[in-house]
């Protein structure tokens, strides 16, 4: 537990999450989604890599579950890779 991978930190690094939504309509899905979080300044979706990547930018501190909890909602999965890529 640490509290710089377990949270999306408010600045203009981000976190950066996998998923296995593929189709451009799910991603933007799971964008919406994301963007419903009260602090969530912006969310950038990486087409050009496989398993997709979402980029997550927040003006406060928010948890990495709360997000991946909002995925699942949509009826896919995130993965934080912070957590796997140092």
């Amino acid at each position: 537990m640490c509290l710089l991978t377990d949270n999306v930190i408010p600045g203009t690094r981000g976190t950066s999450f996998g998923t296995d939504a593929k189709e451009e309509t799910d991603l933007q899905n799971i964008q919406k989604s994301i963007l419903s979080i009260d602090g969530i300044k912006e969310v950038l979706i990486n087409l050009s890599v496989f398993p997709r990547e979402i980029k997550v930018f927040s003006s406060k501190m928010i948890p990495v579950q709360l997000i991946e909890t909002k995925v699942k909602s949509v009826g896919f999965h995130a993965v934080s890779r912070d957590s796997f890529y140092k």
